[in-house]
């Protein structure tokens, strides 16, 4: 029995992205909540941001991916420095990780125009926790039928994060440590070292249409380099209605409502074209985000971005 669970767990960290594939959790509304891959987003709104996000991938296939990701961030020091903090939490399968990061930015006003370049620093811990009690088993007195083990594994990141008013470009390694986690096979995989490039621009077609392409790349070794394509279209300075494109893997939309920078409410879907098409109802996401101006009306990154 214990070779049948050995396999099992070899086959969950081989799909779940452990053995040298993507790690991080997945969002197609990655737009909404950048400071998670990038440090260098902390205080970049010029207001008190506050972002949630629930994402459930692949939906019908049991033990698939179902994520909440949690950011707060604001600028302080007259809009020259940012902080930020992020909350995850990611289970799939028999895995959960909770992911807990503190962020700093420091901006750096580059012309009169108010482009800036900020450079960021993220440290914090993954929490990581295993429990394979509930799987089916033949064998109930088999010694790892109830085995569970955890694991606290600190890590930081930096970031760079370039930006106007209608323009961003990130370049980011959110974890720089390659720690391994523990395993019953009594081996260590190692949580690898991911790169993420964005960049988006807003172009102004008339008074009430903006065009805003975008592009999320995430590059790790010995896996093939994952890119996200969107392109949204702004309406009236309150709606946003995007199409997604994840190259080799999946298609789908996004929509937005933003009130008067206030608050904004999106959802987003998506689904697979590869071979996962026939065994799931696709992927979803909705997120909810809160801006506080600061007392006075200091410059504010577009609500673009």
């Amino acid at each position: 029995m214990k070779k049948y669970l050995l396999l099992f767990i070899h086959i969950f960290f081989v799909f779940n992205g452990w053995m040298f594939a993507q790690q991080d959790p997945q969002s197609s509304m990655y737009f909404f909540n950048p400071m998670f891959y990038n440090p260098g987003y902390a205080g970049s709104r010029g207001s008190v941001n506050l972002t949630a996000i629930h994402r459930s991938q692949w939906v019908g296939i049991e033990g698939a991916p179902m994520t909440q990701f949690l950011s707060f961030h604001m600028p302080f020091q007259r809009q020259n420095m940012g902080v930020g903090l992020n909350v995850s939490h990611d289970r799939i399968g028999s895995r959960v990780n909770t992911a807990i990061y503190a962020n700093y930015a420091y901006h750096i006003r580059l012309n009169k125009k108010e482009d800036k370049i900020a450079l960021g620093i993220k440290g914090g811990i993954d929490l990581y926790q295993y429990d394979f009690s509930d799987l089916n088993v033949t064998d109930p007195t088999d010694p790892n039928y109830y085995t569970s083990f955890s694991q606290a594994l600190p890590n930081f990141g930096l970031g760079a994060y370039f930006f106007g008013k209608r323009y961003y470009i990130g370049l980011s390694v959110p974890r720089l440590l390659e720690p391994g986690i523990n395993s019953l096979a009594a081996s260590t995989a190692l949580l690898k070292r991911h790169y993420f490039f964005m960049a988006g621009y807003a172009f102004k077609i008339n008074s009430v249409i903006d065009l805003k392409p975008s592009v999320f790349v995430k590059v790790v070794e010995n896996a093939p380099m994952t890119i996200d394509a969107n392109l949204s279209l702004y309406l009236f300075q309150r709606f946003w209605i995007g199409g997604m494109y994840r190259f080799h893997e999946s298609a789908g939309v996004n929509f937005c409502y933003q009130h008067k920078d206030i608050f904004s409410i999106g959802y987003a879907f998506d689904y697979p074209f590869n071979d996962m098409r026939f065994n799931n109802f696709g992927s979803h996401e909705i997120m909810l985000a809160f801006d506080f101006r600061t007392k006075k009306r200091a410059y504010l990154s577009p609500r673009y971005f």
